[in-house]
């Protein structure tokens, strides 16, 4: 898709994200929108609780679980460390390849992302909806040896899949192809700390054409059948394995996402 493809007219939910963590590229729609959600403080700090997470969980399978392939799902807007400036700092020969549908992320992220010399980082045009456009995409298959364990990433974008969509059976299909000793790191939207809060920013999400489904516990468990979790196991974003850099004092009822991330045997 070419620059001119852009529709700048109607709000995105990567340059949304972008503008609510203080980001610079986003349009009048994505303000509008993010003017509309934001009413108090807690949506900044949950995403900038759910960026932190993906840092953590993506450093925890570079170093300790030894994985240096990346599939990352819904890349978002580039916002420094990015996934392949985390796990190539710990493993310079670390692949990865981002996936998002939002052509200006496409167009930041060839101008702004490089990555070491001994690794590789590879973009895809492709819609998560669309787990088979994904496998199947030049840059996936050359970049990538399905010989060996990959992390499939899939941060904070479940919930704009809705039940037809069958959010487990596509995450997977994406999952299914990946050898024994792969990974799955998700964050899954809840309302179960905050709903009334949480669903009004729903609904706000809602009227611009992204309706959401936010799912319990139990839901969010539903995509890690069959896989091993990794200590702590599913539990809010910010708890899971913090490490003491945040300077931000973080409550419950303000992070509206679980996360886990769980080893295919």
């Amino acid at each position: 898709m070419s620059d001119e493809d852009m529709d700048t007219g109607t709000a995105h939910s990567a340059r949304i994200h972008d503008y609510i963590i203080g980001g610079e590229n986003h349009f009048p729609a994505d303000r509008e929108a993010g003017d509309a959600m934001v009413r108090e403080p807690a949506l900044p700090v949950h995403m900038r609780a759910n960026r932190d997470f993906m840092n953590r969980a993506v450093g925890h399978l570079a170093r300790e679980a030894g994985i240096r392939q990346f599939l990352d799902i819904g890349s978002g807007i580039p916002t420094s460390p990015d996934l392949h400036e985390i796990v190539q700092a710990a493993a310079p020969d670390a692949r990865v390849v981002y996936v998002d549908n939002d052509p200006l992320v496409l167009t930041l992220s060839r101008d702004l992302l490089g990555g070491t010399a001994e690794g590789r980082t590879a973009y895809v045009e492709g819609d998560l909806r669309d787990p088979a456009g994904i496998l199947a995409a030049p840059a996936f298959r050359s970049t990538l040896d399905l010989e060996r364990p990959v992390a499939l990433t899939v941060i904070a974008i479940v919930h704009f899949l809705l039940d037809e969509h069958d959010a487990v059976g596509i995450v997977r299909r994406l999952l299914d192809p990946l050898p024994s000793g792969s990974h799955l790191a998700m964050s899954v939207g809840t309302a179960d700390f905050a709903p009334d809060e949480v669903g009004r920013v729903a609904r706000e999400y809602a009227a611009r054409g992204m309706p959401m489904r936010l799912r319990t516990r139990s839901e969010a468990a539903e995509f890690f059948t069959g896989l091993d979790l990794v200590d702590p196991g599913i539990v809010q974003v910010h708890h899971w394995r913090p490490d003491g850099t945040g300077t931000e004092v973080l409550h419950d009822e303000d992070i509206a996402m679980y996360g886990a991330v769980a080893r295919k045997p």
